[in-house]
């Protein structure tokens, strides 16, 4: 696993595209602050650049500085959750500006998977975190389910869990809104 995380830091340090195990289902990711490598990852799923990504964090201390004014719930939620969780938070701040939504929000998930939690303490930045597939295809539960498509247009594919073949499931997904609103949009 130190090997790979070696590797998927210099390229991602270097504006590459990494494809890599996490907390939920293989993903594909690049720094979530660099414009440039996030529209790769648009031009890799040939998906619309409106339609907003996610992005992995491992520490919930961090979230401040991508989000301005974070909604107090938002804390308990991450707290209490004892399942992968995506958040959208207003407000996204200090991302590349196309990777956040048209509202200005952000979804935010704190992985707890042990790949990508020491990955992110080394690179000390939210990594983009999107499914490993054509946008509009089926997300791969499994390594073995990726395309040869997605695997040929990334530039480091990590090798840790890649015969781990227990179907993985997407995070639960929840809107914060005004005035302390909550809409699930996936559960």
């Amino acid at each position: 696993m130190k090997d790979d995380i070696k590797k998927a830091l210099e390229v991602l340090k270097s504006g590459g595209i990494i494809l890599y195990p996490t907390d939920t289902i293989w993903g594909i990711g690049c720094d979530a602050t660099n414009k440039e490598a996030v529209q790769k990852i648009y031009q890799i799923k040939k998906r619309e650049d409106s339609k907003s990504m996610l992005v992995l964090m491992e520490n919930p201390a961090l979230l401040e500085r991508y989000v301005d004014d974070v909604p107090e719930i938002a804390w308990d939620l991450v707290e209490v959750s004892d399942k992968p969780l995506t958040v959208i938070y207003p407000n996204a701040k200090n991302l590349a500006n196309n990777l956040i939504a048209e509202d200005g929000s952000i979804g935010i998930r704190f992985t707890k998977e042990v790949f990508t939690s020491q990955l992110l303490q080394r690179f000390r930045r939210p990594l983009v975190s999107t499914s490993a597939n054509i946008s509009g295809d089926k997300s791969p539960a499994v390594f073995s389910d990726i395309s040869d498509e997605i695997k040929s247009k990334v530039n480091y594919i990590v090798k840790y869990r890649q015969d781990d073949n227990a179907p993985a499931q997407p995070s639960s997904i929840i809107k914060l809104g005004a005035g302390g609103r909550i809409d699930i949009i996936r559960k």
